[in-house]
């Protein structure tokens, strides 16, 4: 019988464990691929998840308010024209939430106990290095809930910082818990992680953004207000197209080497009105033209905003995009979102003096800025990928 799972997806590279909130499907459904059939809570956002196959549920696995590992399996389709299994012609409803003791994942069944966390060092006995337990105070951890992976069970500061972006553990019937904490506490470890591993170097260029302010107000006459393009959708486009020319930037740095990715995701920095932050992506952006960036950024946005992001909105980037213009930031420094090696910012469009040829103009332009990994690139290549910038920013008819 052929059988394709439903896992617990990544939503991002420092995701570990997901909750199902709930199944918008039940076994017998019959599924199409990119269809959305459940809602799974990470520490940033509750987002809806699509299906990858096309086919009928055969069975649901997991219960609602269950907290599980990436990659665990939720449900079972079963391909197109393949007789149901006996058990699902058994199942009517999903599993029921298996009790789960404080600072572990549940395990919803025999056949998932594999994939749940290894049981917890509770002697008296149990270690925490010195640099674990500062980094548990700094970030408000309870070194109790934290399960150490070091020699004898020991509690090392990764696995202090693993808690920290996980947040505490879900219980089915308890209130959500609140997500704008969880997700600074996110951001914290993910920051704490960058500054401490990634040897960063940053450049800076001014961009002559003239020419791209006049082709947007051509383009955007020409459009309904809805339809309108700003600026980040050409950054965007732009650092896509750079990070096609000058691949280095657009990857990984994993297992102490840099791995180049295929193709050219950009995640787009989004600030939440309640505070925090998500990174949608971009899928294949160097591939796509301006409006479909532009149509694309401005779901994702409100998507963010409503809370309705899809799994696929999530996809992991290969390098991120920053934007602080709006909220009148100059320049932007950014930190990497490891285990990416690059970070592109951009500061506010703004009228000032330029030096044409002899002249001094008033022209509109934006600051760039690279945040990249050391390890992976130096300064000549990370030039070459900013003027690739700039060199695109200023012929926009290109993009």
């Amino acid at each position: 019988m052929a059988m394709a799972d439903f896992v617990m997806p990544s939503l991002g590279a420092d995701m570990e464990y997901g909750t199902l909130l709930e199944w918008r499907v039940a076994p017998g459904a019959e599924v199409q691929r990119g269809q959305v059939i459940a809602l799974v809570e990470t520490d940033k956002a509750a987002i809806e998840v699509e299906v990858f196959q096309t086919g009928t549920v055969d069975a649901l696995l997991v219960a609602p308010g269950t907290r599980v590992p990436v990659g665990t399996p939720l449900a079972r389709i079963r391909v197109a024209g393949e007789p149901a299994s006996p058990a699902a012609a058994a199942t009517s409803q999903p599993p029921t939430p298996p009790r789960q003791s404080e600072g572990q994942a549940a395990t919803p069944g025999p056949s998932l106990q594999r994939a749940a966390m290894p049981t917890r060092d509770a002697g008296p006995r149990r270690r925490v290095s010195p640099l674990a337990r500062e980094t548990a105070r700094r970030l408000h951890v309870d070194l109790e809930a934290v399960t150490g992976t070091g020699p004898s069970g020991a509690v090392t500061q990764s696995d202090v910082e693993r808690a920290a972006a996980a947040g505490p553990p879900a219980r089915p019937g308890a209130p959500s818990r609140d997500r704008t904490a969880a997700m600074r506490r996110a951001v914290a470890a993910a920051v704490s992680k960058s500054n401490r591993e990634i040897p960063h170097y940053y450049l800076e260029e001014t961009i002559d953004f003239s020419r791209a302010a006049a082709w947007l107000r051509e383009q955007n006459a020409r459009r309904r207000a809805r339809e309108r393009i700003v600026p980040s959708a050409l950054f965007a486009r732009a650092v896509g197209l750079a990070a096609r020319t000058v691949p280095q930037l657009n990857g990984t740095w994993t297992d102490d080497a840099l791995h180049l990715a295929s193709r050219v995701h950009v995640g787009m920095v989004i600030a939440l009105r309640d505070g925090g932050l998500l990174v949608p992506t971009i899928l294949d952006a160097d591939t796509k033209p301006v409006p479909e960036v532009m149509r694309e950024l401005l779901e994702a946005t409100r998507a963010a905003r409503r809370g309705t992001l899809r799994g696929a909105q999530l996809t992991p980037s290969t390098i991120t995009v920053t934007s602080l213009g709006a909220q009148g930031a100059e320049r932007v420094f950014g930190v990497i979102y490891p285990p990416q090696v690059a970070l592109v910012g951009f500061g506010r469009v703004s009228t000032r003096p330029w030096a044409a040829g002899d002249r001094i103009e008033a022209r509109a332009q934006v600051s760039v800025t690279l945040a990249a990994d050391h390890r992976a690139t130096d300064g000549y290549t990370g030039a070459r990928f900013l003027g690739t910038v700039a060199r695109l920013l200023q012929h926009p008819e290109e993009l």
